[in-house]
């Protein structure tokens, strides 16, 4: 098995969830598939969706909700294979 890191494209605030309320994209545990979207960033009330570029397992969030973020940082690790 091998651990693939999610980068955040951009700097801004990382939400977890489309809404506050709403549940959360994924949860730790949950089975993620390339394409889903598992969070958002958000730069002056611009949101862009943060896509899981592997298919796997979450293993982790390194970033709670509403947490900012640099360009480069690791938001997520998904477990593959």
């Amino acid at each position: 098995m091998s651990m693939h890191e999610l980068f955040s494209p951009l700097p801004g605030t990382f939400y977890r969830r489309a809404e506050p309320g709403a549940p959360c994209f994924k949860e730790v545990g949950a089975t993620v598939a390339e394409g889903e979207v598992i969070g958002l960033i958000e730069v002056m009330k611009q949101y862009t969706e943060v896509i899981a570029d592997a298919a796997g397992v979450v293993a982790d969030f390194l970033v709670e909700d509403g947490d900012m973020v640099e360009p480069g940082q690791v938001l997520v690790r998904i477990q593959q294979g």
